[in-house]
């Protein structure tokens, strides 16, 4: 299973090793007509109100409204850019398994699909 293991929703820092640092987020928005975006940023608050508003342009603009439905925060951007590439590449099911906290089918979409011969 990937690193994304579990969804929370909260903003600002990361505590850990006796020190705050900055939180980093992937989300998964669920658009006005059903389908998903997936991005990342260090203020998730900020960054749904932008999409929101549709003061981003781009995919989420003439889908809104938009619901935030999964986020997940890291320590570093790098790491949440990563999550943002992987979820990307994922199925509709496989994210919808993901949201739902449906580990079980998140496994079983995970497995790789070998061709028949």
């Amino acid at each position: 299973m990937s690193a994304i293991l579990a969804g929370r929703h909260a903003q600002g820092t990361v505590s850990g090793g006796g020190t705050d640092r900055m939180a980093f987020w992937v989300y998964i928005l669920r658009c006005a007509d059903a389908s998903y975006y997936v991005g990342h940023t260090d203020n998730l608050d900020l960054r749904f109100a932008q999409h929101q508003a549709g003061d981003l342009g781009g995919y989420t603009k003439s889908r809104r409204p938009v619901e935030l439905v999964y986020s997940e925060s890291f320590v570093t951007r790098d790491d949440a850019f990563a999550a943002e590439r992987q979820l990307k590449g994922w199925s509709r099911q496989k994210k919808e398994a993901l949201i739902a906290g449906d580990w079980g089918r998140l496994r079983l979409l995970a497995q790789r699909r070998l061709p028949s011969a």
